[in-house]
């Protein structure tokens, strides 16, 4: 621990009102050395519900982030507000000397992701994305199986977030491509991407090769009828289903593929396929159920056998936010910079690009 951090409460501004606002309250309560003590969003029920309900007192609740950031031994805060809003909101944090927690993705686009990075490492402070499904109990028990070599070589690898009906409320940021940056490969591809790079143990990602589809919500078609709107107004303006082939440096490939609406038998599935040289793995996820979804397939004796390990639960947002404060009191800031979701954000744009140029792109190392 730092004699910045030492012998006092880390403090805590939460800019965003929604989910990742809410979880991220919930995550540091649950810490003893930790103190939320500013809130800031535009919509007034939600402002003065949380602030109600983990204890801000009226007086530290604002309308402008600017406001709460200007609060005096103020440590850090946690940013969970439409991806448009990531890069200014974290930069100006930064710069003014806090630490930051950011939900996914990173940024919008590669470029804004960058100066973020750089604006951390100039500042010596942390910042840390929000990749909560990385802390599932199946994902960190694949994971355990990996590093204790049980898969080999792992050589092919498979991520998908699939949905059937599942396009974000109508008129909702996450429709508007200024807004949101893309559709589901920025929303939910980013998520798994991460989860397989994670357990993978971080190979480079050389080419992408992706398409993207608008076909069912330019449409109306796929729209999830129970979605909480945030903002109205704007048009469909982002792909409904990507998919992305990815050479490794490892000699390895990952296949990415992601969508809020299909006519398929997709509920709301996502998971990782790996396939090793010693056995492959498996975890399949329906409707975000975290109960025994792991299956390990190897030989016994010979005889090609199946391994079901027993997962429940995880610790999602809360594994986050006790990261991120074990992070600012190591005092290693410089270790903690964003780097990785940077790197996700890189892998997301060239999708992007590779999809509108209908070709192979490369990423720069």
């Amino acid at each position: 621990m730092t004699s910045e951090t030492q012998n006092k409460k880390i403090r805590i501004g939460i800019i965003g009102l929604g989910f990742g606002g809410e979880s991220a309250l919930k995550g540091f309560r649950l810490l003893p050395d930790v103190e939320a003590v500013a809130l800031a969003g535009l919509e007034e029920d939600r402002l003065a519900y949380l602030g109600d309900t983990f204890g801000i007192p009226a007086t530290s609740r604002y309308r402008d982030y600017q406001d709460l950031l200007a609060i005096e031994d103020l440590d850090a805060v946690s940013v969970a507000v439409p991806n448009a809003l990531h890069a200014p909101i974290a930069t100006a944090a930064l710069e003014r000397g806090l630490h930051v927690l950011c939900e996914k993705p990173l940024a919008r686009n590669s470029e804004e992701a960058e100066a973020m990075v750089q604006a951390a490492t100039k500042a010596n402070r942390v910042l840390q994305v929000v990749f909560n499904h990385r802390e599932r109990n199946d994902v960190q028990t694949l994971k355990r199986y990996i590093d204790d070599g049980k898969l080999g070589n792992i050589y092919y690898a498979k991520a998908y977030w699939m949905r059937r009906r599942g396009i974000p409320g109508a008129g909702s940021w996450f429709v508007n491509k200024n807004i949101a940056g893309g559709g589901p490969l920025i929303d939910l591809g980013v998520h798994v991407l991460d989860m397989a790079l994670y357990l993978l143990e971080e190979p480079s990602v050389l080419t992408v090769s992706a398409s993207t589809y608008n076909e069912l919500g330019s449409r109306g078609v796929g729209f999830d009828p129970n979605a909480r709107k945030s903002g109205v107004g704007h048009g469909y303006e982002v792909e409904d289903l990507a998919t992305a082939f990815l050479r490794l440096s490892t000699g390895g490939t990952l296949l990415l593929e992601t969508s809020w609406a299909t006519h398929s038998s997709a509920q709301d599935d996502y998971g990782i396929v790996l396939y090793g040289t010693e056995g492959g793995a498996d975890i399949r996820v329906k409707n975000y159920n975290t109960e025994n979804t792991v299956t390990i397939y190897t030989d016994i004796a010979g005889v090609p056998s199946e391994i079901h390990p027993h997962t429940r639960g995880g610790q999602f947002h809360n594994a986050v936010t006790r990261e991120f404060i074990e992070r600012i009191t190591s005092g290693n800031w410089s270790l903690y910079n964003g780097a990785d979701g940077l790197r996700r954000a890189r892998i997301i744009d060239a999708c992007y690009a590779s999809a509108l140029q209908g070709r192979e792109v490369m990423i720069e190392s």
